[in-house]
């Protein structure tokens, strides 16, 4: 594997990190606390992971340009803009809400749950999005 590959692992993290979300809310909705848990942890575990190669990548390449124009261009720079200011927010709000939980905190863990969920699947949702229209659109 090469640096030029990590941009597809990021949005495979991105992809599985957004599905573990989702059957981790239907989990707890349905009232499987443990299996819930252990969802909610793996998505946190693909998260970190997709952080650390994120950070290695643009440390070797630098900042990628969008080569579309037009139209395309304005839903580009939107979704990257409404993501970036969400992204800065999830690691705090992950970390947070995940200590909650372990502490048995859970009427805390379930306030900040409701905030951090949503945030956290749109990142996930949208770097996924960001990746296709970046490195699979043709440009």
């Amino acid at each position: 594997m090469s640096v030029t590959d990590l941009p597809t692992v990021n949005a495979i993290l991105n992809g599985v990190a957004a599905a573990l979300l989702a059957t981790g809310f239907f989990l707890i909705r349905s009232g499987r606390r443990e299996a819930h848990r252990r969802a909610m942890t793996a998505a946190f575990a693909c998260s970190v992971l997709f952080l650390v190669s994120y950070l290695v990548y643009h440390a070797e390449v630098g900042s990628v340009r969008f080569q579309g124009t037009g139209t395309v261009r304005t839903v580009y720079l939107s979704i990257l803009l409404t993501h970036t200011v969400l992204a800065a927010a999830v690691p705090f709000l992950a970390v947070v809400t995940l200590v909650l939980a372990r502490r048995e905190r859970f009427e805390s863990h379930r306030r900040l749950a409701r905030v951090t969920l949503p945030i956290w699947l749109y990142v996930s949702v949208t770097g996924v999005v960001i990746y296709l229209m970046l490195y699979r659109m043709g440009f």
